[in-house]
């Protein structure tokens, strides 16, 4: 009886460690993750109605890690010259391979009327400003991990 009391404790014992252990490595999960970086490269204009527009951004996410991360929440607004034209979020995962670089089609609803002076930079294929800014979940072998993000730049609409 005794040494089947004994095997309890030292099960429970090392579930406990072994909790600890995981909630001092998630929680430690930022110290040691470098944050994925997102850049636009590409804006493709689809008309939707007389109304709507589909902007498709090809952004190319940078996974500085020497660990693969999988994308498993991308929400993100989109400001054209300095005007939010739209929002959207990724449907499915995205694996980013360790070290490596990833291309994505982040699909964007804009109504005609928010695109203002950007839709004429798009179509003449001038240099034009962009702010994308959101919210993203990576997933590791270590854990999860939940950040904001914000990237502006200038990006040719016709490259």
């Amino acid at each position: 009886m005794k040494g089947s009391n004994l095997n309890k404790r030292t099960a429970r014992g090392g579930l406990l460690i072994l909790l600890v252990l995981s909630i001092l490595v998630t929680s430690c999960l930022n110290w040691f993750l470098d944050k994925p970086s997102i850049i636009v490269r590409e804006i493709i204009l689809s008309p939707r109605s007389l109304l709507e527009m589909n902007l498709l951004l090809g952004i190319e996410v940078q996974n500085p890690n020497r660990f693969d991360l999988t994308l498993t929440s991308f929400e993100y607004t989109v400001h054209l010259n300095n005007e939010e034209i739209g929002t959207g979020r990724l449907e499915k995962e995205i694996l980013v391979p360790a070290s490596s670089t990833t291309r994505v089609q982040a699909p964007v609803a804009a109504k005609f009327k928010n695109l203002g002076g950007s839709l004429k930079t798009i179509l003449t294929g001038e240099d034009l400003p962009y702010k994308i800014e959101g919210k993203a979940v990576v997933k590791t072998a270590f854990g999860s991990l939940s950040f904001s993000f914000s990237k502006d730049g200038r990006i040719n609409s016709k490259s």
